[in-house]
């Protein structure tokens, strides 16, 4: 299957998996709208996520078009929860902190969070924002400084420029490439998004 790929499909994709940021996530709670569940997971990809959690027990996870996604959802494990306490669970037994992104009196600057550490960020329903939930499991409530008349921003430009500070962050700190991930993931990952994307090949 691999060779009926080009050479330089194949050594794309390698280095796109060599920049794999396996212990950087995003949770998506209840998001209901295609256009920014679509929009996250072009920013999830563009700095190297590799798995993004779906959090939905109000709402139904939406029908994404790979014109909404520029196909980031093809490139993206998607892992799919239903209870908010096995979610946390699963990221905390895999060294995770959890931050929630919710304006309140104790948040945290995104500037003053060390993004180079395991990391899941929570982002909540357009309307209801983060359940009460998972704001209660986090470890520190985060903001995005902001300076003029408007309060927030649409949840999927957060998204972006909460992902793009954790990803300068770590290109200051020399993780991409990712020197951590094992080259038998990257072989097996290989496999599977040619397998995935390429299924008549």
């Amino acid at each position: 299957m691999l060779a009926t790929l080009s050479e330089e499909r194949l050594t794309t994709i390698k280095q796109v998996l060599g920049n794999r940021q396996k212990d950087l996530t995003v949770v998506i709670e209840n998001i209901h709208d295609e256009h920014n569940v679509g929009a996250i997971f072009r920013s999830a990809d563009a700095v190297g996520i590799a798995e993004v959690q779906l959090l939905y027990t109000k709402e139904k996870f939406p029908a994404l078009h790979p014109k909404v996604t520029a196909s980031g959802g093809k490139w993206v494990k998607q892992n799919r929860y239903d209870d908010p306490l096995k979610l946390a669970q699963d990221l905390k037994s895999n060294g995770f902190n959890i931050y929630t992104t919710h304006l309140t009196t104790d948040a945290v600057s995104i500037h003053d969070i060390d993004w180079t550490q395991p990391s899941a960020i929570v982002l909540g329903n357009e309307k209801r924002g983060v359940s009460s939930e998972m704001s209660a499991i986090a470890d520190k409530n985060i903001l995005i400084p902001m300076f003029g008349m408007v309060e927030s921003l649409n949840v999927s430009v957060a998204t972006a420029v909460i992902l793009f500070e954790a990803c300068r962050q770590r290109v200051a700190a020399a993780r991409y490439p990712n020197s951590d991930i094992d080259p038998e993931w990257i072989k097996q990952m290989t496999l599977d998004w040619v397998r995935i994307n390429h299924p008549k090949r």
